[in-house]
């Protein structure tokens, strides 16, 4: 797994659950390090073993931590840049729906060599969406359904979102726009400020 996504797993847990969680994790991993680095490739058991310490620490389910990731992806100030690059996918939540296909390669042209899991909307309705997930690695879709939820509110827009069990070694989400225009979004402005 791309050292950027460890990094990412790395920062969450110490801004959400502090340093000493993230150290005790990372021994527990037996890992022999305390820190990843954001351009390496480390295996996928690396992560995972990360993760599971983490579980074990914080005493939330594995699932918890990963759609928790997904927002913190979204809505923490150390990570707009993830945030303006799925902005860039639509200027309301389901043109920014259909815009997910696209995403793996969109990130393949900020970091080369970052691998995101395929991913497939489908419409069923103006309304009704799922969105099919198939990767190397079990658990991005609940990474998505907080990068979702964190986008669904800065677009302004109430959702509901369900995650379905692991199919055939893809990931499901149903998501189900139930108002458009729930809330007043966040602002968006193409062209970043400079300073």
């Amino acid at each position: 797994m791309h050292g950027l996504i460890n990094r990412t797993i790395q920062s969450f847990a110490r801004d959400t659950y502090g340093e000493a969680a993230w150290v005790g994790a990372m021994e527990n991993a037996g890992l022999g390090f305390a820190e990843f680095e954001a351009m390496l490739i480390y295996e996928d058991e690396t992560s995972l073993s990360v993760l599971r310490a983490l579980s074990e620490i914080v005493g939330a389910p594995q699932d918890t931590i990963l759609e928790d990731i997904g927002t913190y992806l979204v809505s923490n100030q150390n990570s707009e840049t993830v945030r303006r690059l799925l902005r860039f996918g639509g200027v309301d939540f389901v043109e920014f729906l259909h815009s997910l296909d696209d995403l793996p390669d969109r990130s393949r042209l900020a970091v080369a060599d970052l691998t995101l899991p395929k991913l497939e909307l489908r419409e069923h309705a103006i309304d009704r969406f799922s969105l099919t997930v198939e990767g190397p690695i079990t658990g991005f879709g609940a990474v998505l359904i907080g990068v979702l939820r964190a986008m669904a509110d800065d677009y302004g827009v109430l959702v509901f979102l369900e995650h379905l069990p692991n199919r055939s070694g893809a990931e499901i989400i149903e998501i189900h726009v139930i108002e458009a225009a729930f809330a007043v979004g966040r602002g968006f402005e193409l062209a970043a400020r400079a300073g």
